[in-house]
């Protein structure tokens, strides 16, 4: 298999996949939908918005503001671009995504469908299920370009594919496993971001260590519950894609959605905390989405914090009383 990967998007994630890739291929593709950020890589070899310290050989990257010369010209697709964004950037795509293999690193629910990345491609684009895959943590984009050592979990339906992605990520400083969870690793994900909002907002009120360890420690059941309901199949909630993910998302300093849960915390409107980060924190669309996805469930399941998290973010509930009533409901 000898395939040409295109990275879409110009944030930090999509970022740390062209460095991981530029290791590994002689020539990367790479849609920026912001030309002026295309012409500086050119001409300056960083991008100037997310991981400046990160240079490129740009003889290696085949830079271009053009989504659907970007398509044209790949075998592998993998999308890079926040969830409340992406529908708006399939939209301008004229050609077919049928025969491409498509890999999401994107951590949330399509605005659009309320369905995950992987769920949206295949119903809306009809893109078949083993040729989709995701791309999960635990891995902060800030440590890649830090050349930290970090961890991938690559999941496919097809081995194969998930195994050649994870190849051509893996490095000195890059370490790659594969599963076939598409669906229980793309939903641990989206919910992980919930919890670190729910640890940023518990920092931001004052509360200390001792009760972020008993938050993380209900959030990591909460998860399995939510995804067996989701989809029931024999997976160990604590490897790292999944317990290892929400830990360093919910404890990083690195982390956008804790930050935001922070600013949440002390005191900042939703809005004013958005447009002081600059960076968009899926969380907050996710906690929308698990909320409205859970409250369709046949049988109900017991999400605490989720519901934290929503009525603080959603129902203009305060965060001093949601939180005070939320440690009755953790153990």
């Amino acid at each position: 298999m000898n395939q040409k990967f295109t990275v879409l998007g110009g944030g930090s994630w999509a970022t740390a996949i062209v460095k991981m890739l530029c290791v590994n291929q002689e020539k990367v593709g790479w849609y920026m939908r912001n030309s002026d950020a295309v012409g500086f890589i050119n001409i300056q070899k960083h991008n100037p918005n997310y991981l400046t310290s990160v240079t490129f050989d740009t003889d290696q990257l085949e830079l271009t503001d053009d989504i659907n010369k970007a398509v044209d010209n790949s075998d592998i697709l993998i999308f890079a671009i926040p969830s409340a964004f992406v529908e708006g950037e399939l939209k301008k795509i004229t050609c077919s995504l049928k025969d491409k293999i498509v890999f999401s690193a994107i951590k949330g629910i399509v605005p659009e469908t309320g369905l995950i990345v992987g769920k949206h491609f295949h119903e809306k684009y009809g893109i078949p299920f083993e040729n989709i895959g995701v791309i999960t943590g635990p891995c902060h984009a800030e440590e890649v370009a830090l050349e930290r050592l970090s961890y991938l979990t690559i999941a496919c339906a097809d081995t194969e594919k998930a195994e050649y992605l994870a190849k051509n990520l893996s490095s000195d400083y890059i370490k790659t496993k594969v599963t076939k969870d598409i669906i229980g690793t793309e939903y641990a994900a989206m919910l992980k971001n919930i919890y670190a909002i729910a640890a940023g907002i518990a920092h931001g009120l004052g509360y200390g260590d001792n009760f972020q360890s008993v938050l993380m420690s209900n959030a990591i059941r909460e998860m399995k519950r939510y995804t067996k309901r989701i989809h029931k199949i024999d997976r160990n909630i604590n490897e790292s894609a999944y317990l290892g993910d929400l830990l360093v998302t919910g404890y990083s300093t690195f982390s956008r959605n804790r930050m935001f849960g922070n600013m949440i915390g002390k005191g900042y409107t939703v809005k004013s905390a958005q447009m002081e980060m600059r960076m968009v924190a899926e969380g907050y669309y996710a906690a929308k989405s698990a909320y409205e996805i859970k409250s369709k469930f046949k049988k109900k399941v017991k999400v605490p914090i989720i519901d934290a998290v929503y009525a603080v973010l959603y129902e203009d509930k305060s965060a001093k009383k949601v939180f005070k009533a939320l440690t009755d409901k953790l153990d």
